[in-house]
């Protein structure tokens, strides 16, 4: 029997136990990662160099941009570095470390889009107070409150977390550091602790959700009201690209934590945990530039630029 104070490192779970394969996984990740911090390079840069888009969409964009680099950045890095050099450790400290800034930045993550989604609902339903409602003032304010909401969350789950004894062994079934994965080798009931704090994040979550519903069931009702084509296509280019970011991120993440368990297996949850943490900062960047043209003019010029000038 160990307990937390014994442990020093913890085993991930491994991608393949073959060579060749654990190769394969190294370069996969490489270039997830490679178009993950290319796609939300450019749309940082884009945003913050181009004046004409210092507008609140393009803000909480700039933001999410931030959180999606920050979330790859977290996890995919280790395990490229295990699957490279054929290991599975991951010291204690830097376990902790991981979870908390997966938690902050998946938390981050998701107040984003229910802002995002409430910037669509007061453009479409109500443009007349779109300035009122979405000053500059008032945007930094609810950048900073999900920001905030995001790193106490995870400041309490960590803490909690790894406040547990340990005594089930030292190896996680995911291949980063997870707290569901970490509870399963606690020994003390005051994991209770820890499932409280879930259950009301859950709740958190729910009004989110719901929120979100009821902005896009009055952002439809708006639109069918609108008689002019390119007014439809105005307020399309304006969702979509939301509704079809917050679908992925959503739907992975759902699926990969409420699964029943006899659809549950080794190498289906390593692909359900690749598709929530890997593959939406990956696609965000390109969900998004496909449907804005100002986005895409913004990149191509910074890109031509940046070619010229060298």
């Amino acid at each position: 029997m160990s307990n937390s104070s014994s442990i020093r490192h913890f085993l991930l779970l491994a991608f393949a136990h073959t060579r060749q394969l654990q190769l394969l996984h190294f370069c996969r990740l490489l270039g997830i990662s490679l178009a993950a911090l290319l796609g939300n390079g450019l749309i940082i840069s884009a945003i913050a160099c181009g004046h004409h888009l210092h507008t609140p969409m393009f803000f909480f964009l700039l933001n999410l941009a931030l959180s999606d680099l920050g979330s790859i950045c977290t996890t995919v890095p280790k395990a490229m570095h295990n699957s490279l050099w054929d290991t599975r450790d991951i010291s204690y400290t830097a376990c902790a470390a991981q979870l908390f800034f997966l938690v902050f930045f998946i938390g981050a993550e998701f107040s984003l889009l229910t802002i995002m989604c409430y910037d669509c609902y007061v453009s479409i339903c109500k443009p007349l107070q779109y300035g009122t409602l979405l000053g500059s003032r008032a945007c930094a304010h609810m950048a900073a409150a999900a920001w905030a909401s995001a790193f106490l969350t995870a400041l309490m789950h960590t803490a909690n977390t790894f406040s547990l004894p340990l005594c089930h062994g030292n190896a996680l079934g995911q291949f980063f550091c997870e707290i569901p994965q970490i509870l399963e080798l606690s020994c003390s009931k005051s994991y209770l602790r820890e499932f409280g704090l879930i259950v009301f994040n859950i709740f958190l979550l729910f009004g989110c959700f719901m929120f979100i519903v009821f902005s896009y069931v009055q952002i439809i009702r708006a639109v069918l009201r609108i008689p002019s084509e390119q007014g439809w296509h105005k307020a399309f280019s304006t969702c979509l690209p939301h509704l079809a970011v917050l679908s992925l991120y959503l739907s992975t993440g759902t699926f990969a934590h409420l699964k029943p368990p006899s659809m549950s297996s080794p190498s289906l949850d390593l692909v359900m945990s690749l598709l929530y943490s890997v593959v939406p900062p990956a696609l965000n960047p390109l969900i998004y530039s496909l449907r804005n043209q100002e986005l895409k003019a913004a990149v191509w010029r910074l890109m031509t630029g940046w070619f010229q000038n060298h």
